[in-house]
């Protein structure tokens, strides 16, 4: 194994399987496992790998530049008990959820993303103009999310001012929408078409030369995924912020799923350039905030990065799952999902059984395990949950916006 991996006694054999394969490749030079890490497309999710002179899109992911925002309110969360139907419908009427949910077109948000000559760069950009349109401010399905919690800071913060103290703060979990999802699928059948002759095992992980056309094209359409991913979540704090009158005072946003140029120093101790690709892993360089969440129900956590060299500057996106999503429904009963939502006093609206917590790793022993890369800053509960879903009883009427075209 030449690669670190971190929590490894968490990490499943065909996930480690997925990282020797693509250490393999010939553009390969190092790589990471988080300890999040489990079974992916190619590359594990939880998987970093850094190539040379090349970029391979479904070690990128389909999901181009999924990301994390949070958002901090100078109030006290108590306003959640005290006001919940208020912050409740923010959620409902002002986000939109699915693999094809869009926006009614009597609420379509603007945002300067969209004005960006770069969608007609390439054919295919061109044609995914109208999409994103369509699209922007919208969260996929799965274990995309946005959600009303309590940030609590540890020490102060001089940069935005705030004491150590607990917060209101809303928190995002979204990507690129069906934007990156054509951009992903188009050029890895060009990748693999160029790579016909790679063995089976690591068919997916057909990268592209960025000195060729097509990868030029790719890093651009990538890069504009990236802008958009996170237009996305600035919309939906806006429109949710709104609702509720309030503004905040601390935002934090970082992004996974993604490939950036970057410098490591290799095994001779000399410095060399080169492609990270992080799928399902949170950039950790030294100094730099990032969010890693935990589920529907467990805490996520504010983090600095420590820089550190052997993980390639990064760490885990999230708890990861401990269950594929086939056997959370076979496995996990709607009666010991709520139960956990009542524990941990939690109101979920939509979300079913593949994304209940008990489908998830421990967020505490995960954090634990990369105590080396990250510092953690602060911690986020969630209390209000809106995913992807069928939502039942009163909440369902609020829901109004949340429509999708056929």
């Amino acid at each position: 194994m030449n690669y670190q991996v971190w929590g490894i006694e968490q990490v499943d054999a065909e996930s480690l399987k997925q990282m020797d394969a693509a250490m393999s490749l010939p553009i390969s030079v190092k790589g990471a496992l988080m300890p999040d890490a489990h079974v992916g497309y190619g590359l594990p999710i939880g998987g970093v790998l850094a190539t040379v002179g090349a970029v391979i899109p479904y070690a990128v992911g389909v999901d181009i530049a999924c990301r994390m925002r949070l958002s901090v309110f100078d109030v006290s969360p108590h306003v959640l008990g005290q006001q919940t139907k208020r912050f409740e419908n923010a959620l409902l009427e002002n986000t939109v959820f699915g693999a094809g949910g869009e926006q009614s077109p009597y609420h379509q948000p603007q945002h300067e993303v969209m004005d960006e000559s770069t969608w007609q760069e390439t054919r295919l950009l061109s044609s995914l103009k109208d999409k994103g349109y369509k699209q922007l401010g919208t969260s996929g399905s799965g274990n995309h999310f946005v959600e009303w919690g309590e940030f609590t800071l540890l020490q102060d913060d001089a940069a935005t001012g705030l004491t150590a103290g607990t917060y209101l703060a809303l928190l995002s979990h979204s990507g690129s929408r069906g934007v990156g999802y054509a951009i992903a699928n188009h050029y890895s059948r060009i990748a693999m078409n160029y790579h016909q002759n790679l063995d089976k095992s690591v068919r997916h992980l057909a990268w592209l030369d960025l000195s060729w056309h097509e990868g030029q094209e790719y890093w651009l359409s990538m890069n504009l995924a990236g802008r958009y991913a996170s237009a996305n979540h600035q919309v939906i704090h806006e429109r949710v912020s709104k609702a509720v009158g309030l503004k905040p005072v601390m935002v934090v946003e970082n992004h996974h799923n993604f490939a950036w140029q970057e410098t490591i120093i290799d095994e001779n101790g000399h410095e060399q350039d080169v492609i990270v690709h992080r799928k399902g892993a949170t950039p950790a360089g030294k100094g730099v905030l990032g969010v890693i969440p935990g589920s529907m129900a467990d805490p996520g956590f504010v983090v600095r990065g420590k820089g550190n060299r052997e993980s390639l500057c990064s760490a885990s996106h999230g708890a990861g799952r401990v269950m594929s999503r086939n056997e959370a429904k076979q496995q996990i009963t709607h009666h010991q999902q709520n139960e956990y939502l009542t524990t941990h006093n939690v109101k979920l609206f939509g979300g079913s059984l593949d994304e209940a917590p008990q489908a998830y790793k421990d967020i505490h022993t995960v954090m634990d395990a990369q105590a080396d890369l990250v510092e953690i800053v602060g911690k986020f509960q969630p209390r209000v949950v809106r995913m992807d879903g069928k939502i039942t009883g009163k909440g369902k009427k609020n829901n109004r916006h949340n429509k999708r075209r056929r």
